[in-house]
């Protein structure tokens, strides 16, 4: 008998000789007294037959004997402690074999002693085998490898087609930007979709989420890496929507000024009114305020004469009125009007408008022959265009010398602005050289234009 199943016999003795002394009464007492639960052991994993040594011994010499890699590995049990011994190809054998022993019920503790050998044979014996075995395992899974595949490419070329289908979608969506963009999405969506059935034939749907997994990382990096990139291609979305000038448009964005020639998806295109090839990016476009001069043919223009302190500004507006609605260029309704804009110590500033056509008017051309008109009207009628007064002072002797005005030769003899109408009206054509460098652009570039003039601009 060994020593474990004495020691659970004399404890069994103790205890009913215990009973016996202390009667019924004691009994009575203790069942009513509070009983500490004791901590339930661990119930094993694998059950041995029998709790001796010997027996302990037999079933872990027998596990490792069905285990090729744990044949060469040696059992000895004392006392509940599992002694193991022999050797292993690799230190992963030697763990298996002491986690093997320790799930035996009886088991105390377990002592590793195996040494790992380290022979070539060994050592390279279990991984070609084990490539033999993925090798033979995937040669068997050729057939379903194949029909995965062949699900997959059906599905990429179906959505490949649907989103080549351009007409179709330049139906639905009349612009071009976005036709192309869910043409992209179509064709995207198709390669996932093929993507993940062929993943779910081959049973790995585990490693399609972790597949997916990081590429959402990888794109989120990217988008912080590509910002700009993309705020820019959201801007040219919007411009594409909103539609804010049309082809050929004289507009101001962002302080720069020019005729459009086309809306891209990364920038706009201006001609500058000095024949310049101008791009600005559309993020810029997108948050800038834009000017259109087109959108409204009709402009007014200003500008400013001073006349002498001494003269009457009511009677210089009205003779300064009077030669604007003479020119044939400007428009009666709206009429010219003029205004006193300030009142210096030697001079009253008088500010004068006047609208005109663009479609039939060059403005510069205009208001600089308006200018002129209106100045020589002040001139012949009286009016003293004030000059600049300037105080010299003499260092040294003699006498201090007074305060020099501006002298101003007499005026010299000009048309009078009646007789420069006929000779005005033909001098403000509008010029359309930049029009037709853009329509040559246009007609020559093969990048494509988001602007569209069958929508209406925002």
């Amino acid at each position: 008998m060994s020593k474990v199943h004495f020691l659970i016999i004399l404890r069994h003795a103790v205890a009913a000789s215990a009973f016996g002394l202390l009667g019924a009464p004691a009994f009575v007492a203790g069942a009513q007294a509070p009983q500490r639960a004791e901590p339930a052991s661990p119930e094993p994993l694998i059950a041995a037959s029998a709790a001796n040594d010997s027996e302990i011994e037999q079933r872990i010499a027998a596990i490792f004997a069905q285990i090729d890699s744990l044949k060469a590995v040696t059992v000895n049990v004392q006392d509940g402690v599992v002694t193991l011994g022999g050797t292993a190809a690799n230190g992963a054998t030697s763990d298996r074999a002491e986690q093997i022993a320790l799930r035996l019920q009886g088991v105390v503790t377990v002592e590793n002693q195996i040494d790992r050998t380290l022979t070539v044979e060994e050592g390279v014996s279990p991984l070609i085998g084990s490539f033999q075995s993925r090798m033979h395992s995937f040669y068997r899974s050729l057939p379903l490898y194949g029909v995965a595949l062949g699900v997959f490419l059906i599905i990429a070329f179906l959505a490949n087609m649907l989103a080549g289908w351009k007409s179709l979608w330049r139906r639905l969506m009349p612009n071009p930007f976005l036709a192309e963009l869910i043409s992209g999405a179509v064709r995207l969506i198709g390669i996932l979709i093929g993507l993940v059935i062929a993943m779910n034939i081959l049973s790995a749907t585990a490693m399609m989420g972790t597949i997916l997994g990081g590429a959402g990382v990888i794109g989120l990096a990217l988008g912080f890496a590509v910002r700009d990139t993309l705020e820019n291609y959201i801007s040219s979305i919007m411009l594409s929507v909103r539609q804010p000038f049309r082809a050929n448009d004289h507009v101001v964005i962002d302080a720069h000024e020019g005729k459009v020639v086309r809306l891209t998806s990364r920038s706009t295109v201006l001609m500058t009114l000095d024949g310049n090839h101008l791009r600005i990016p559309n993020t810029l476009v997108f948050k800038s305020v834009i000017l259109n001069y087109t959108r409204n043919p009709e402009r007014r223009f200003n500008f400013d004469l001073g006349v002498d302190a001494a003269d009457d500004p009511v009677a210089a507006m009205q003779k300064g009125l009077s030669a604007l609605k003479k020119l044939p260029f400007i428009l009666t309704t709206p009429g010219p009007e003029a205004y006193i804009e300030t009142v210096g110590d030697s001079n009253i500033m008088l500010s004068f408008h006047g609208w005109l056509d663009q479609e039939d008017t060059n403005y510069r051309k205009a208001r600089g022959l308006a200018i002129s008109a209106t100045k020589d009207a002040l001139e012949t009628g009286g009016f003293t265009l004030p000059e600049p007064i300037y105080r010299l002072r003499v260092e040294g002797g003699g006498a201090p010398t007074p305060a020099l005005s501006g002298t101003r030769p007499g005026p010299k003899s000009r048309k009078p602005a009646e007789d420069q109408d006929a000779e005005t009206a033909g001098d403000v054509a509008p010029d359309h050289y930049i029009d037709r460098k853009v329509n040559e652009e246009r007609a020559v570039s093969v990048e494509d234009d988001l602007l569209d003039s069958g929508r209406p601009v925002e």
